[in-house]
């Protein structure tokens, strides 16, 4: 979701936008790139379709990318909080759990109502927790039955599936 915060920062023209956002949700996401790209040229700083295109670069599984663009968005507006979010999300997807912890608290720190951060930053605590207790029970002499029933729940928590999306705002 685009962040009000982004739209404060260096905005291009809203047809502009909505035209890129309205082609990246019909599916077309490689034009949307090209309009995107063709728009961060004309203005470098558009922090709306830089934050957009690294979204969309994520969709297409361009992780090294989005990860450029979101760390790139962090130096030039480090007061925003969805960048620190959606870097977050990305290194926790690669395992980089710590990398992962230190851009949620970045976000929060800028946004503490952030929900979406909040809610990121609790599967992170988890992903960690899994991590500690699945090294406290390699080290275990025996079978520690209440370390057992933590792991477990723990990974069924892991493994619900995430709610539905609520609906993305209009342009």
């Amino acid at each position: 979701m685009l962040a009000a915060a982004c739209l404060s920062a260096a905005p291009l023209r809203a047809d502009e936008v909505q035209d890129i956002e309205k082609l990246y949700r019909t599916g077309d996401v490689q034009q949307a790139l090209h309009k995107a790209d063709e728009a961060i040229a004309a203005q470098p700083r558009a922090a709306q379709v830089r934050f957009l295109k690294g979204v969309m670069l994520t969709d297409l599984k361009r992780n090294a990318q989005a990860i450029e663009v979101f760390t790139a968005l962090t130096q030039d507006f480090p007061e925003l909080p969805d960048p620190y979010n959606n870097l977050a999300v990305l290194y926790a997807a690669e395992g980089q759990l710590q990398s992962a912890l230190v851009a949620l608290q970045t976000a929060l720190r800028n946004d503490p109502a952030h929900r979406a951060a909040r809610e990121n930053l609790g599967d992170v605590h988890l992903a960690l927790a899994v991590h500690a207790w699945t090294a406290a029970q390699a080290g275990a002499k025996g079978d520690d039955a209440g370390l057992r029933r933590k792991l477990q729940l723990a990974r069924e928590i892991q493994a619900l599936p995430p709610p539905p999306s609520p609906p993305r705002p209009a342009g």
